[in-house]
């Protein structure tokens, strides 16, 4: 299988996560759903390249035909831009809202109160599980090296590129226990709230707080701690709950 050409192998793990084969029934509708889930996670931020088309084609288990109508779709709803030529392809155009500007009454409108629970503990379930299981795995240097960098980034990142570092640093705890399932299903536990996350605004005090509850998950699981990985985790997710309700009261 074609690599899909990641930066150092971090982006190119990322990307193998989330873009598995999809079922021939639904090929063209669940190829917009992965692609949306690599633009609006921002696995591909802003104004970067989606892998080429032969690339995406193998991982998919799609037709290129199919592709083609996929990536022409979210062209035409405003996530890609096709351009032509030597240096071309699919570019990601999307923007998440600036941190504080989304509506979140209106997305939990959209969302409905009882499927905003719903996706909380979902996702609740899905990163406890995946950080007590990283927490029983040996890694080897270089997953320690990725799990680490990961923290560094989303710890150090400028407010405006906060959720999208936030975000990589949770998928890569479920991408390195090996599972490609638990993978898939952290990226879409993330997806169901990222619409919401991106309508809080970004506060320095909980974005302190946050850090060292990623210090905490990280310090656990490379401890081989696997029930204080799993509070870790439990307690930094139940914080973005209180935010979520303290918004929306």
């Amino acid at each position: 299988m074609r690599s899909l050409n990641g930066e150092g192998g971090v982006k190119e793990t990322q990307l193998g996560s989330l873009l598995r084969p999809v079922r021939a029934g639904n090929a063209f509708e669940e190829t917009v759903e992965r692609l949306l889930q690599v633009v609006k996670l921002g696995v591909v931020p802003h104004g970067e390249r989606l892998p080429p088309e032969r690339d995406l084609a193998v991982h998919l288990g799609i037709s290129r035909v199919t592709l083609r109508e996929a990536i022409r779709s979210l062209q035409e709803a405003g996530y890609l831009d096709v351009r032509r030529g030597r240096y071309g392809g699919a570019f990601v155009i999307y923007r998440p809202p600036d941190p504080g500007g989304g509506d979140l009454a209106e997305a939990v409108n959209q969302m409905g109160a009882g499927d905003l629970a719903d996706a909380l503990t979902y996702r609740m379930a899905i990163e406890c599980g995946a950080a007590q299981i990283l927490a029983t795995t040996t890694l080897d240097s270089a997953q320690r090296a990725m799990l680490l960098r990961r923290l560094s980034d989303v710890n150090e990142a400028a407010p405006t590129d906060y959720r999208r570092l936030d975000a990589a640093f949770h998928l890569s705890i479920a991408e390195l226990t090996g599972s490609p399932l638990l993978a898939a299903a952290c990226a879409d536990a993330r997806l169901r709230v990222t619409d919401l996350l991106n309508a809080i605004p970004v506060l320095g005090p909980n974005i302190a707080h946050a850090g060292a509850q990623h210090q905490a998950i990280v310090s656990a699981i490379l401890a081989g701690d696997p029930d204080g990985a799993s509070r870790a985790v439990a307690e930094h997710l139940e914080g973005t709950a209180a935010l979520l309700r303290g918004f929306l009261a």
